[in-house]
């Protein structure tokens, strides 16, 4: 795969989204070995919603992600640029308010939100210092974020097996699992590319966030970072 391959426009990508949407949630069962629902809970506490409180769930896809945070009693808002996705999550939890949006044009007010959050997105914004920086406008002050997203593993020789794992095994499952095997080619190159956890750190701080600050998981494959609006 070439940088432009990876470079690619926000149509194309949203395209890639629309056609992994049918078999989205088991694909990605499958491909962390199950690890993505144990994600998924450490993102709903780092969050930690009281009830009433309102939540973006960004990059929300099917909903998965955010029928937690209404259990909890919040108010969540899904939001997704794929209405592919959109549409199998309307289909499969109606009674959330799903919504098309941008990253880097949210189509939400000022200071909306007490938290955002979003998992295994940002990296797929086409501008995610411009995601950022969104995200803090619709985040009222003392607000919260919570960026649960791919990252590099701790442990050395473990970051061989991995990259190994991505560049390799998971294109190869993903034949065998996903409407789209090809779209997981793309996601193995992003995630490779991707800043580690001081980098992300570093571009969350710099787009206005305050005390930003990371929490390993699953030996650094995934790093949840939470900073204060």
């Amino acid at each position: 795969m070439t940088r432009a391959d990876l470079d690619k426009k926000p149509a194309e990508v949203r395209a890639m989204f629309d056609d992994v949407a049918r078999r989205y949630d088991l694909t990605n069962d499958v491909l962390s070995l199950g690890q993505d629902r144990r994600w998924r809970t450490q993102v709903l506490d780092a969050v930690d919603p009281s009830p009433g409180e309102r939540v973006l769930d960004l990059a929300a896809g099917t909903g998965t992600s955010s029928q937690p945070f209404r259990d909890r009693g919040a108010e969540v808002f899904p939001c997704d640029f794929s209405v592919g996705m959109l549409q199998v999550g309307k289909k499969n939890l109606p009674h959330l308010p799903f919504s098309a949006g941008d990253g880097t044009q949210l189509p939400f007010a000022d200071d909306t939100f007490d938290a955002v959050t979003i998992s295994f997105g940002l990296r797929n914004i086409v501008d995610p210092d411009a995601g950022l920086r969104e995200m803090l406008r619709v985040t009222r002050p003392g607000g919260r974020l919570v960026v649960c997203e791919f990252s590099s593993p701790t442990w050395a020789p473990f970051r061989e097996v991995y990259i190994e794992y991505l560049m390799k095994a998971l294109p190869s499952i993903a034949r065998a699992v996903s409407s789209s095997p090809d779209a997981y080619v793309y996601l193995a190159e992003s995630i490779r590319a991707w800043p580690n956890q001081p980098g992300l750190a570093a571009r969350i701080a710099a787009a206005g966030w305050t005390a930003p600050e990371w929490r390993n998981l699953t030996g650094g494959i995934v790093a949840l970072h939470r900073a204060t609006a």
